[in-house]
């Protein structure tokens, strides 16, 4: 998935068990969507919590940030509660979704750090993958969104 493909459409349960659609959500503003490999590690833990602690510059911007994992959404339930996330945890547990982002890993491997930034047209604005660099998905991806037009 690239910058200027259309975000493939998914409804999938939250932490709390009910239901996001990403179409709905991008009918409010522009999101940011991160898949991170595994609730609970330190890399996915760090990444998170950088999303977490920029609301306020996400907030300004409009825009709705929610991660993505393989992870029951139980487990995501004790990830968010945890770390006092303030936006949404969705679980993909068949890994369908990760893969029609192409971020999914064959087998039972771990799927791909990755954050999507997408537009109310669903439109893919950018792309930003590291396995290493937490801070750079939310980084970058608030630089995305502050060059959009208002």
């Amino acid at each position: 998935m690239n910058a200027g493909d259309i975000a493939p459409d998914f409804t999938l349960p939250r932490e709390d068990g009910s239901l996001l659609t990403l179409s709905e959500e991008v009918a409010k503003g522009p999101v940011v969507l991160f898949f991170y490999p595994k609730a609970m590690t330190t890399g996915c833990t760090a990444e998170s919590c950088h999303f977490r602690d920029l609301k306020a510059e996400f907030a300004a911007m409009g825009a709705t940030r929610i991660g993505i994992s393989a992870d029951t959404v139980e487990k995501q339930k004790q990830f968010a509660d945890k770390h006092s996330f303030d936006y949404p945890l969705v679980s993909d547990r068949d890994r369908k979704v990760a893969a029609a982002f192409g971020v999914k890993r064959p087998g039972p491997l771990f799927n791909k750090r990755a954050t999507f930034v997408i537009g109310a047209d669903r439109r893919v604005l950018a792309s930003i993958s590291s396995e290493l660099n937490m801070d750079k998905h939310a980084d970058e991806a608030l630089a995305v969104l502050r060059q959009q037009p208002a």
